[in-house]
């Protein structure tokens, strides 16, 4: 017998611990539960003498989602279990036996319950005590006692849709949105209440703040409103498609702004403050004033008596080369310009643009140079190569092996058919056709249309024509702007000076697919002003990504240094051409209202030459334009972009570049890039055919 009893005291038995809600039955989730030898026998327990110790702990549990927790290989004798959360439950003791499993469950005696009532969407209280459609339902939590004591210990976590009161998160509220059954559920989360004593050594507890999981629910069913009659006269409203903003944003405004400095009106009064009126000079002066300064000092002509041709050159490279750098200090932000442009466009800001621009559009390379996305992504295909910076002296950093910091971290930003346009606009023919007549040299043909233009060497035009006649053999050749217009989007000008033309790589993909381009933005558009139709991005985006990788392979060789030089010869030819001077040769038409005051001499030229009678405005818009659009797509890092958002926000931002681009090319061109009815053959034959051939048909109706 004595046997017997010692192998049943040798063997270890168990505890299981039950924890739930006295009135709900609801389990006790994550409760911790600790275990304490009690040498006494079960009989003389008494709670409210009970002390814990530091020796006496065996061991620790957590319940389970089922409020469940087990404790195994205790030695036989007598246990204290206490639940250590709030609120403050009684320890319970419990006899153990060898091979046995002992049994303590803990009711918490919470009378927890939620009670719902209903309000109506002017918040007045539903008299009906049933939900419907609309109303707002309220649950407020409910417990036993003092609540005031346990509340601070308890935080409430509702499920997704509802939402807590701020002055009482034990309030919450959702408003109904369909009809049927439903309910309320939420878990309770119960703080655990602070240790008595440090634990023994071996002894592992749970972590100290998790807290203890009870969930409650309520349900209640919510009917159909009844619709009310109304009666009267109703207005109804709806909107465009809402889009978020991204961060390209910036860029593009930069965009938008840096050509904006390069117009030809601005060229003007910074000419006239450097020169002419040096009271009028503003705050965008001094850097542009400053650069003519370091410049005038390192250009020289190789001829004398240039004087004016020369300070003419520097000054126009000094405007190109500040106006034309995306991430020149100050950036060319315009808060005020640039919030109100994008609210135009229905394009909700970002925060600053500029902080954006810095902070989060630009990457910073693992040189710690910050660029574009764009060229962020040039740079790592070439993580062999290192940055060379400026040293003081100009050009000496292009003279070492490596990348020139200046051109990665601040490219400038221009295009070249900006030039291109211009060209087929014949302002180039117009300054080449005076410059002829000022060296003496006949016109063809039996009468010379500029007869009479006589500059007398009193006016300083005489000598700027002298010095830009002397200095042509600097000056881009037609030739060579030529190739160049080929090798970055395949466009050529068309006629004798031009002939036997032999290009080694050509973009004979890109009028195809900036035509394609521009059409898919016209059907994005009809889109997009149909209030009722989502517009579709998706064809938008894969078009950029196509003009963007086309316009890419064109980016070498001249690349760099081909569109600055001619935009400043151009610009100097703008220049001359608006002198008051040439009224005399020239004659204008006073009443058409030309946006900058070259233009009617380029129009009167033509007139007398028996060129084409297009405008020069149209061109100037396909210059002004299509340099805008071709910007966004180039410095875009649109290889790696997926989602339709940036592609929805390029379309809307650009949207009167766009449509004045394509307004533009059907009054020069005659081809209608918006018609349903597309005509890839006509979409992709070259603008100079196209010009050719509107030329050709007025000279047979004249």
């Amino acid at each position: 017998m004595s046997s017997k009893n010692n192998l049943k005291e040798a063997r270890t038995g168990s505890l299981e611990v039950t924890v739930h809600e006295a009135q709900t039955g609801a389990p006790v989730a994550a409760g911790a539960i600790s275990v304490y030898r009690y040498a006494a026998s079960v009989d003389s327990f008494e709670a409210s003498r009970w002390t814990a110790s530091y020796e006496a702990l065996q061991a620790t549990a957590v319940t389970g989602s089922a409020g469940e927790a087990t404790v195994a290989n205790l030695a036989p004798g007598s246990y204290v279990v206490v639940y250590e959360h709030y609120p403050l439950t009684e320890p319970r003791c419990v006899r153990v036996d060898g091979g046995c499993r002992a049994v303590v469950c803990f009711q918490l005696a919470l009378e927890l319950r939620a009670e719902l009532s209903y309000e109506t969407v002017d918040c007045q209280a539903n008299t009906c005590s049933v939900a419907r459609v609309s109303d707002r339902v309220v649950a407020t939590i409910r417990f036993s006692g003092n609540q005031s004591d346990l509340k601070p210990h308890v935080r409430v976590m509702p499920t997704p849709g509802w939402i807590a009161r701020d002055d009482d998160p034990y309030v919450l509220s959702r408003v109904v949105r369909h009809a049927g059954p439903q309910q309320f559920e939420a878990v309770l989360a119960f703080e655990r209440r602070p240790a008595a004593l440090a634990l023994a050594p071996g002894i592992e507890m749970a972590p100290p703040g998790a807290p203890a999981l009870i969930g409650i629910r309520q349900g209640f069913v919510a009917d159909e409103r009844t619709p009310s009659p109304i009666s009267g006269s109703i207005g109804v409203s709806m909107t465009r498609t809402e889009t978020e903003p991204t961060d390209d944003l910036p860029l593009w405004t930069l965009i938008r702004n840096s050509t904006d400095a390069m117009s030809f009106t601005n060229y003007l009064n910074f000419m006239d403050a450097l020169f002419c009126t040096p009271a009028n000079r503003g705050a965008a002066f001094d850097a542009k004033s400053q650069l003519f300064e370091q410049l005038r000092q390192r250009r020289a002509l190789p001829f004398n008596d240039s004087e004016a041709y020369r300070v003419l050159k520097v000054a126009t490279e000094a405007f190109v080369m500040v106006n034309c750098g995306v991430l020149s200090q100050p950036n060319m932000f315009n808060p005020v310009e640039d919030q109100a442009y994008l609210d135009r466009r229905d394009i909700p800001a970002t925060r600053d643009l500029e902080t954006t621009f810095n902070a989060d559009y630009l990457e910073t390379t693992v040189d710690g140079t910050k660029v574009l996305p764009y060229l962020a992504i040039i740079r790592r295909k070439l993580p062999d190569v290192p940055i060379n910076l400026l040293r003081g002296i100009e050009g000496e950093a292009d003279l070492c092996f490596g990348i020139v910091q200046q051109k990665l971290a601040n490219p400038c930003l221009l295009e070249l058919i900006w030039s291109y346009w211009h060209e087929e606009g014949m302002l180039v023919q117009t300054m080449n056709a005076i410059t002829q007549r000022f060296q003496n040299v006949r016109a063809f043909g039996r009468d010379d249309p500029l007869a009479n233009l006589e500059i007398d060497p009193l006016r300083p035009l005489n000598n700027l024509i002298w010095g830009y006649t002397q200095d042509e053999q600097h000056r881009l050749t037609v030739v060579r702007r030529n190739y160049e217009y080929d090798h970055h989007y395949g466009v050529r000008l068309d006629g004798k000076a031009v002939q036997h033309f032999r290009p080694a790589d050509t973009r004979s993909k890109f009028l195809e697919a900036f035509h394609y381009l521009l059409r898919l933005c016209t059907a994005f558009y009809r889109q997009d002003d149909d209030t009722t139709v989502k517009a579709d991005a998706f064809p938008v985006l894969n078009g950029l990504k196509e003009v963007h990788l086309i316009l890419s392979q064109g980016a070498h060789n001249q690349f760099g240094d081909l569109p600055s030089t001619a935009r400043i010869e151009m610009l100097m030819q703008q220049w001359m051409l608006a002198r008051p001077e040439f009224r005399e040769f020239l004659p204008t038409r006073i009443m058409v209202a030309y946006p900058e005051p070259w233009m009617d001499r380029v129009d009167a030229m033509k007139k007398l030459q028996g060129w084409s009678d297009t405008s020069v405005m149209h061109f100037r818009s396909l210059a002004m334009f299509g340099e805008q659009v071709l910007l966004s797509v180039r410095y875009g890092a649109w290889s790696d972009i997926y989602e339709p958002t940036q592609a929805f926000n390029w379309a809307r931002f650009w949207r009167p570049q766009i449509q004045g681009y394509i307004h533009a090319y059907r009054a020069a061109t005659g081809v209608d890039l918006t018609v349903d009815a597309r005509d890839p053959k006509a979409e992709g034959t070259l603008p100079s055919i196209l010009l050719r051939r509107r030329l050709e048909q007025q000279a047979r109706m004249a």
